[in-house]
């Protein structure tokens, strides 16, 4: 009953839409109905408000460290998977029809929450590849597909599954975003779509 309740407060955590909320109560509208879609803070970047994204960022972040640490305080061996139902409610919340973000900020939260080398090769490859690509959705699943690597480099093969099932959810919610670099057509950060 521990994992299950590990599980889904790190799904109930994740799931608080705060990409939603802080758009709507700064009166820019439903994010939603912006750009792709989605939550997350690259779209919220698209309202024109940098600090709104940042705030946004910062939020989904905190929201993945907090649920993993919740799990380490109460149930240590839990802690994996407080970090994957934090993921899977960022990016499926329950509030929101399963429509949410595509979990990278969540993801570097997690990573942090679990074990902090983890969190800083994850940090470290998602701002190098966006300074060299300038395409976020390169950064985000190339950071995502760093940290079981990370995991395992760095003695943390326990994290390596959960980290590498939560890399597969951040790729496969990026599946439009690679059928637009296939063609060329992926936008870069701080250019107009």
């Amino acid at each position: 009953m521990d994992w299950l309740f590990a599980l889904l407060g790190g799904y109930l955590l994740g799931s608080i839409p705060f990409g939603l909320l802080l758009t709507t109560m700064a009166g820019k509208g439903d994010i939603r109905a912006i750009g792709s879609g989605n939550i997350g803070a690259t779209n919220v970047l698209r309202t024109g408000s940098k600090g709104l994204a940042a705030a946004t960022l910062l939020l989904d972040g905190a929201k993945g460290f907090i649920a993993v640490w919740l799990a380490w305080r109460y149930v240590p061996a839990a802690a994996p998977l407080a970090a994957l139902g934090a993921v899977l409610g960022h990016c499926f919340p329950v509030w929101l029809r399963f429509r949410g973000g595509k979990g990278v900020a969540t993801t570097l939260g997690v990573c942090l929450g679990l074990a902090w080398p983890v969190g800083l090769a994850y940090a470290v490859v998602w701002l190098a590849m966006l300074a060299v690509t300038r395409i976020s959705s390169v950064s985000g699943m190339s950071a995502a597909a760093a940290a079981p690597i990370a995991a395992s480099t760095t003695g943390r093969v326990d994290f390596m599954l959960f980290l590498a099932a939560i890399a597969l959810v951040v790729v496969w919610l990026h599946r439009e975003n690679i059928a637009r670099l296939r063609a060329g057509t992926e936008p870069r950060v701080g250019r107009k779509e």
